[in-house]
């Protein structure tokens, strides 16, 4: 099956925040993508960079001044370093969580605000990072409240395909059922309480009825 990969660049009076980096642009200089040696898994494309996208925009990177990952699984954190001056938000749990041969998940030298809970970003309730483990350790989704198009919480991977949303599924490869269930139930919530919509990171049939950068949602 195809799936999608979404970065969201918010727009905010006090800056410019990124939530998730996608799959590393370097993936998009590989003709037939990144394949892998395990023909079952993952075959990663990137059709344009993250970086070309935000240029489209009238953007460097250096204006980002805040970012936040939703996770540190690779097709999330595969450009954080494009943005290296950019204050990063992540739960202390996902900072801790030991990556492969126990090296860290970010340079230790990134600017970084360790949370453990959620987070409302800007103080005015705009956008709030919240706190959704199961996936992994310190997994996190995000709130946004826009003017016109209302609230809208950004999945991550709390969930993956409408699918597993509609049913409560939480995939074999989450490090824990229980907190995938309840933070599922948290956005839930949060929607209910918001009147909001939940955009699911990986739904290509969903994100295939959005509009997509340039356009934007106000």
């Amino acid at each position: 099956m195809d799936f999608v990969d979404t970065c969201y660049l918010v727009e905010h009076a006090k800056g410019w925040f990124l939530w998730d980096t996608g799959v590393a642009d370097s993936v998009a200089a590989m003709p037939n993508g990144l394949v892998p040696a395990d023909p079952k898994a993952v075959t990663w494309r990137r059709p344009k960079t993250l970086a070309a996208q935000i240029e489209q925009l009238g953007l460097k990177p250096a204006d980002i001044k805040a970012m936040a990952v939703s996770h540190t699984h690779p097709d999330h954190t595969g450009n954080v370093e494009l943005f290296p001056q950019a204050t990063l938000y992540v739960q202390k749990a996902e900072y801790d969580w030991p990556g492969a041969n126990n090296a860290p998940r970010f340079k230790p030298s990134h600017p970084v605000e360790l949370l453990a809970g959620d987070k409302d970003v800007f103080g005015d309730g705009s956008v709030t990072i919240l706190s959704t483990p199961g996936h992994t350790p310190g997994h996190q989704s995000l709130l946004v409240k826009l003017p016109k198009t209302g609230a809208v919480v950004l999945s991550g991977d709390a969930v993956h395909f409408r699918d597993n949303w509609d049913n409560r599924r939480a995939p074999s490869m989450n490090i824990d059922k229980d907190q995938s269930a309840a933070s599922m139930q948290k956005i839930a919530d949060t929607l209910a309480k918001e009147k909001g919509q939940l955009w699911i990171n990986h739904d290509k049939a969903q994100r295939d009825s959005q509009k997509m950068a340039p356009e934007f949602y106000d």
